[in-house]
C-alpha cells in the first residue's frame, strides 16, 4: 500500500479522511501481514507444470522494496519441463541493480539433506530468472536449477527463494 507521499498546497484545508491516508493507512500497511501471491514457474524450454505439487508466494512491499517468500513443494504430478527454471516476483524488479535472492532446495524433508543458492536479479525482471544451486556432489560448483538439477526432484521435495529486492515502483 506504501507510496510516494501527497504534496499539500498552501491554504489546503486537510481532513481526517486526507490524515488517515496519508499517515494511518501508510503505516498500517508496514505492519500488516504479508500478501499472499501465486509465483509464475517457468522453464526456458518448456513449461513444467505443478500437478499436485503446491506452488505458494507471499510478499510485504514498502515504497519501493519488496520482501517476498515463494515455496514449491513438488507433487507426485509434478513435471519439470526443460531449461533452467524460474519463479515468478510479484513486482517488475528495479531497472538498475535491483538485488539477489536466496534459494533453498530440501530433498525429503523427512530427513533433511538441502542445498543453498541464489538468484541474481536481472535488471527490469518479472521472474528470478536462473536460479543457482550448489552442486551436492562438487564443492563450489553450482548449478543451474533445471529439470535433473542440482538433483532429481521427487514428492515431498521443497524449493523456495526469499529475500529482498528493489521494485521498478
Amino acid at each position: 500500500m506504501t507510496f510516494a507521499p501527497r504534496t499539500w498546497s498552501v491554504g489546503e484545508v486537510v481532513t481526517a479522511a486526507m490524515l488517515n491516508v496519508e499517515i494511518r493507512d501508510q503505516l498500517n500497511s508496514m505492519f500488516a501481514a504479508w500478501t499472499s501471491y501465486t509465483p509464475t514457474w517457468t522453464g526456458a524450454t518448456t513449461n513444467p507444470a505443478i500437478g499436485n505439487g503446491t506452488l505458494v508466494g507471499r510478499h510485504m512491499k514498502i515504497g519501493r522494496t519488496c520482501h517476498v517468500h515463494a515455496r514449491l513443494i513438488v507433487g507426485s504430478s509434478t513435471t519439470f519441463g526443460s531449461g533452467n527454471l524460474s519463479l515468478g516476483l510479484p513486482f517488475t524488479a528495479a531497472g538498475t541493480m535491483p538485488g539477489v535472492l536466496t534459494a533453498m532446495a530440501n530433498r525429503d524433508p523427512a530427513s533433511p539433506n538441502f542445498i543453498l543458492g541464489a538468484a541474481d536479479l536481472s535488471n527490469s525482471a518479472t521472474t528470478t530468472g536462473t536460479i543457482w544451486l550448489a552442486n551436492p556432489s562438487t564443492p563450489g560448483d553450482w548449478n543451474a536449477w533445471a529439470s535433473g538439477a542440482p538433483w532429481t526432484l521427487a514428492a515431498g521435495d521443497v524449493v523456495k527463494v526469499y529475500g529482498t529486492y528493489q521494485t521498478a515502483t
